[in-house]
């Protein structure tokens, strides 16, 4: 069906370790994270699988299909083991889809892998990157599990679930015979467009009839004649499922292109189906559905994603919305007295009742407490009551832990009578803490409902699904269950009910083997740096004892909190009072350094990106041994050495450079060197060196002094080197190198190229990459001692490697935003940065053409002339003329800013005989006029004689934007070739734009301004003359229309027909309006639209309409869209019935023109062909383009 519906997460896929004979493609890394709190297993999307996920997980979550898939032994399916052996026959999708069922219910992971399914369903990693459609799949899957299962006990299983039938019947209306036919379904398709939901498109379907009579009769074999009959349709048999697909997608035939509709579309929760039934004496429960699962499309026609609103209806997960909050009988407030408070019992359970679900995690809990009471559990119960997860775990018939112990939860008053929602969780691996189950009886009233997006399952709410109506995220498949279908009690909150005992098995062990795997790779070594044990000197921290002291080591589990590891750390530092924070350190060359504060206490180290052997800083946030410590990326300290000159003890210095090393902060001013060593001098180098045992140095500008040493590049290990200057010119530094001078180490090359003379050719202009362009020409202008007049008259142009001259460089751009580089040579060039105006002129004077009337295009990818070059003052880099691009000259001068240049055409109809045609009345009148003037025939109605529309050229205005309409037409009767005609005034002339030589958009209010019509730069305009003046309102349309004459297959001139269409588009409408035009009756006429660009009419009929039982209202056809696209100016064959009654509106110039056509496209193909055999004798054979990849699901033979 419709491809590309998708827009992937592309999200890391890990491959299913647990099955046996599972031929893994790549190795897990590490275990899959665990289920999250809904307790219920996404689907991991494999690059493009989104589809494929969501309609798993409605199958999954449709429990009947669930369990006759899992009633199929291995007696009947085979086992996975002996799939590869030759001679077994193993129905290996059923197979897969039985595990990954079993997974999705008993498996502890976040998220399952299909990558198993879509192996036995023969598919590539290309084909699971492909995109699909949904609804296409749900066929495709269905056919292949038929086939999988032939032989089996569950051969009907999708038959049994899915199948209904839908019966077509027509009634002839005169001996009441009914002619059947009935049709098979899996799933209903429904209209989206111009229906407002779904019932109403169900009734559209199986309630209104349509009524076959005037001219559209059917034949009925019993009265062997054309008789008048009714067609309805029916639901004959409903399925204990329905599906229902939504047509959302559509192709526009005016457009051509594909869309979705996005427009209001309701569907109900229960929905009763028993007015589109063929039998409805059955009970009504009979005809009720409720709907379970809402398949959702976001995005548009060519991109997008699925994912899935599901109905718990065993209520499997855990879901919280739909229970209330209880009302704490206990009050933080009113615990008041010190005997409260000092049971722990109390606050703790005032605390959880104030908590939404009454559930938190463990270290959470902790700094709620010492928040309320203030002071932390350590110091105010552990003496008394030890670690306060041992003491929730001994007070477990009020606190229920996880089987991470990261949260905890409230538990509710114990029921009466245990029944399958109270069972214990340790009773299984993977469960976590669930909510009291509702009332088994009690579905309809509290329904438990998930969003499945691929691996996240989130709760939602009932009314959640009202979103899902319209817009670009909107339903896209809906299901239905029969309401009668119930679940036993058992089945309730029981994910392990009627799982096949292996399937059981082999899920306990894969649970254990999870476990283990995740307690062996989960922990990570982090290594404790204590605030307290540490001192900060020369910009970094320091231990103040022995590494033992100062660093722990600590193992944890990285899927625990950060708030379980900040209440681990309290429990090993007995010492700590305070707060305290927890922080990602660094040692780096200076020392150990603080980068960012570790926040999020519900967040695990995992989501912390919390590393194997991470450094961490346990401080309180603000000082370490009273000093105020920065922290973070920009403060980062640099240990850098420094070269100096040795002075002696009197303060002379000497020759030798004295190296040692200092720390500074990374966002430090290059300045603060001075200051913090006292070292004499005034001016800092920089060794640029970017290869070991080599040196570049170069100055520091004073500009640059307030720089940080980040910003300059400056790294641990760089070496600066600070001196005066007043020193000598050159140093050698301990390498043995010599140092240039300061004034040759930044610079710019500028060459005379004025062609006057001077002193010198080039000159050497200091300079920062933040200098200015117009400082450095001026600079230069002075010491080349050129005239001062050439500031006014001169540019920079940049010297390529090759001596080439580049583009001149705006004097307001500093040398960084010019892209120049230091060292690099310019040249100074006579003459200003040319404008579209200068650059104009340089090209009228080089191609010698004379006059003014010419201007600049510039052409485009496409190698056609673009839109002038308006801006005449504007620089060629703002009008983003860059280098290399062609610009065409073109006759012509371009109108001032905000006036139009549009060029004027005359139209009328032109006869071989020299007259011209009014459409109006058919007169015609012979014009005195010149003959130079050119004619542009074009293919127009066909006649009796070879009568052809000619537009001829009459001039150009120039004309403002503002102006009317009836302005563009007095100052093109202002012409000098208007003089020829008779046009009494405007009224009289009649506006079209010309679109292919023919004119296009009629221009209808002579007082609306020009901007107004959006005509553009390159409109061109036809006036027609009229014999008396119109005023065409909003909604008439204006029509050719030509009366065809009997027996000659040729038509009388064309006359022109207004035609109101206030009352709609239809046929109908129109052929009552040409009818009263000709004084005939409107059913002696037929009437045609012609299409001269492929000589074709097309009948316009209106027999087609349907009557609707329930409205008895005609559905309105409309001829503004498809086949006809009605418009002014089309051309109306009209057919007098009465004295013609050929069938054919087609004329001798149609067959002629069609002949030509046909032999064009027969030329073009040969021409084709020829070049085709042309290319492939020169390269060889051409490769031919492969098939469109479809959707298909590979199944063995097991007849």
């Amino acid at each position: 069906m419709f491809g590309d519906l998708f827009e992937e997460d592309y999200s890391s896929v890990s491959n299913n370790q647990y099955g046996k004979g599972k031929k893994l493609k790549t190795k897990a890394l590490e275990p899959p994270a665990p289920r999250e709190f809904t307790n219920l297993s996404g689907i991991r999307n494999q690059g493009g699988t989104c589809y494929l996920n969501s309609l798993l997980q409605t199958l999954h979550f449709t429990p009947e299909f669930r369990e006759a898939l899992f009633s199929l032994g291995p007696e009947e399916l085979g086992s996975l083991e002996d799939k590869d052996k030759p001679d077994a026959k193993v129905r290996v999708i059923p197979l897969q889809l039985q595990r990954l069922f079993a997974q999705l219910l008993l498996l502890d992971q976040e998220a399952a892998s299909t990558e198993d399914l879509t192996d036995s369903f023969g598919w590539t990693s290309n084909e699971e990157m492909r995109q699909h459609d949904v609804q296409e799949l749900n066929r495709i899957l269905f056919s292949a599990l038929e086939t999988s299962l032939v032989g089996t006990s569950g051969h009907d299983l999708i038959n049994r679930l899915y199948h209904g039938t839908v019966v077509n019947q027509i009634v002839c209306k005169e001996c009441k015979n009914t002619s059947e036919k009935q049709e098979d379904f899996l799933d209903l398709t429904v209209a989206v467009k111009n229906v407002s939901g779904l019932e109403d498109a169900l009734w559209n379907m199986y309630v209104e009839e349509e009524v076959f009579d005037c001219d559209n009769l059917y034949y009925c074999e019993t009265c062997d004649k054309l008789v008048k009959a009714t067609k309805s349709a029916k639901l004959r048999k409903l399925p204990p499922f329905l599906t229902v697909s939504l047509l959302r997608f559509n192709f526009d035939f005016v457009k051509c292109e594909r869309y979705k509709e996005t427009s209001p579309y309701t569907f109900p929760l229960r929905i009763n189906l028993k007015p589109f039934c063929e039998q409805s004496e059955l009970d009504d429960l009979e005809y009720i559905y409720d709907l379970f699962s809402v398949i959702i499309h976001k995005g548009g026609c060519y991109g997008g994603h699925y994912h899935v609103y599901i109905k718990d209806i065993d209520h499997l997960g855990n879901w919280q919305f739909q229970e209330e909050k209880s009302k704490p009988d206990v009050n933080l407030k009113d615990l008041k007295n010190e005997e409260e408070i000092d049971d722990p019992l109390m606050i703790l359970k005032a605390i959880l009742l104030q908590e939404k679900n009454n559930l938190i995690p463990v270290d959470q809990l902790g700094q709620k407490l010492m928040k309320k009471i203030g002071v932390s559990w350590n110091k105010k119960y552990r003496k008394h009551h030890g670690p306060l997860r041992k003491f929730l775990q001994l007070h477990s018939q009020m606190f229920l832990l996880s089987s991470d112990e990261s949260t905890v939860t409230l538990l509710k008053s114990p029921p009466l009578q245990a029944g399958p929602a109270s069972r214990r969780p340790d009773q299984h691996v993977f469960q976590t803490p669930t909510a009291e189950a509702p009332g088994f009886h009690d579905t309809a009233s509290c329904p438990h409902w998930f969003d499945i997006n691929d691996s996240k399952v989130q709760p939602i709410e009932e009314k959640d699904i009202e979103q899902q109506f319209q817009g670009k995220e909107s339903a896209y498949m809906l299901f239905y269950r029969k309401s009668q279908l119930q679940r036993p009690p058992e089945a309730q909150a029981n994910p392990r009910y009627k799982v096949p005992c292996h399937l059981l098995n082999e899920m306990d062990a894969a649970n254990v083997k999870l476990q283990i795997n995740r307690a062996e790779d989960s922990n990570v070594e982090l290594h404790l740096h204590l605030g307290p044990r540490y001192r900060f000197f020369n910009g970094a921290l320091h231990p103040v004892g022995s590494q033992t002291e100062s660093v722990w080591d600590l193992t944890f589990d990285k899927r625990k909190t950060l708030g379980d590891l900040r209440q681990s750390v309290f429990q090993l530092l007995e010492f700590w009072e305070g707060d305290m924070i927890l922080s990602v350190a660094k040692l780096v060359p200076a020392g150990l350094h603080v980068y960012q504060t570790l926040d999020g206490d519900e967040l695990t180290l995992s989501d912390n990106a919390i590393a194997d052997g991470e450094d961490i800083f346990v401080w309180n946030g603000m000082e370490v041994g009273g000093v105020q410590i920065q922290t973070g990326v920009d403060c980062e300290p640099l240990l850098l050495n420094v070269l100096h000159v040795k002075t002696g003890s009197g303060g002379e210095k000497g020759g030798q450079l004295v190296d040692s090393a200092h720390v500074f902060p990374s966002n430090a001013e290059v300045a603060s060197v001075f200051a913090a060593l006292a070292i004499p001098g005034d001016v800092i180098f920089i060794d640029r060196a970017e290869a070991a045992g080599e040196e570049r140095w170069s100055a520091v500008p004073r500009e640059d002094m307030k720089r940080t040493f980040r910003e300059l590049g400056l790294r641990n290990g760089s070496s600066i080197l600070i001196r005066d200057s007043n020193d000598d010119d050159s140093l050698l530094p301990k390498q043995g190198r010599w140092i240039s001078r300061t004034n040759e180490i930044n610079w710019l090359q500028v060459k005379n190229l004025c062609q006057s003379e001077a002193e010198q050719k080039e000159v050497k202009i200091t300079a920062t990459v933040n200098t200015v362009v117009f400082d450095i020409r001026t600079k230069a202008i002075k010491e080349l001692k050129l005239m001062e007049e050439l500031v006014e008259n001169s540019c920079l142009r940049p010297v390529d490697r090759n001596g080439k001259l580049l583009c001149p460089v705006p004097d307001s751009y500093t040398l960084k935003a010019a892209e120049l580089k230091l060292g690099s040579s310019l040249g100074l060039c006579l003459g200003k940065a040319p404008t579209p105006s200068q650059c104009l002129k340089l090209m009228l004077e080089k191609s010698g053409l004379p006059g003014e009337t010419w201007h600049l295009r510039k052409m485009d990818w496409c190698y056609e002339a673009g839109e002038p070059l308006c801006a005449e003052d504007a620089t060629l880099k703002e009008l983003m003329i860059c280098s290399g691009d062609t610009l065409l000259l073109v006759e012509g001068k371009l109108p001032p800013p905000g006036f139009l240049k549009v060029p004027i055409w005359w139209y009328q109809l032109w006869e071989p005989s020299g007259q011209w045609k009014s459409h109006q009345n058919g007169s015609s009148y012979t014009p005195s006029r010149g003959e130079g003037w050119g004619a542009a025939s074009t293919q127009g109605a066909p006649g009796k004689m070879p009568v052809e529309v000619s537009l001829l050229y009459v001039g150009d205005i120039e004309i403002s934007e503002d102006a009317t309409l009836v302005d563009l037409k007095s100052q093109a009767m202002a012409l000098p070739p208007f003089s020829d005609f008779v046009v009494p005034s405007p009224a009289f002339l009649r506006a079209w734009t010309v679109e292919s030589k023919r004119p296009g958009r009629l221009l209808r209010t002579n007082q609306q301004q020009l901007k107004d019509y959006k005509l553009g730069r390159r409109t061109e305009v036809c006036l027609e003359p009229l014999q008396k003046e119109e005023n065409l309102g909003p909604q008439d349309v204006l029509l050719r229309t030509q009366m065809r004459i009997p027996a000659e297959r040729a038509y009388a001139p064309a006359l022109d027909v207004v035609w109101d269409t206030a009352r709609g588009w239809t046929a109908c409408s129109l052929r009552q309006r040409v009818a009263s035009f000709y004084s005939l009756p409107v059913e002696k006429i037929e009437i045609a639209k012609y299409f001269p660009e492929k000589f074709e009419w097309l009948p316009i009929s209106s027999w087609n309409q349907q009557v609707t039982k329930r409205k008895k209202k005609k559905k309105q056809d409309n001829l503004q869209g498809p086949p006809y696209y009605l418009k002014d100016g089309d051309t109306i064959g009209v057919k007098n019935l009465l004295a013609d009654d050929d069938e054919d509106f087609s004329t001798i110039r149609d067959d002629t023109g069609k002949e030509k056509q046909k032999q064009l496209a027969l030329g073009r193909k040969r021409s084709q062909e020829a070049l085709r055999v042309h290319s492939s004798s020169a390269e060889g054979p051409a490769r031919s383009r492969g098939p469109e990849a479809s959707l298909s699901i590979h199944v063995g033979s097991f007849q």
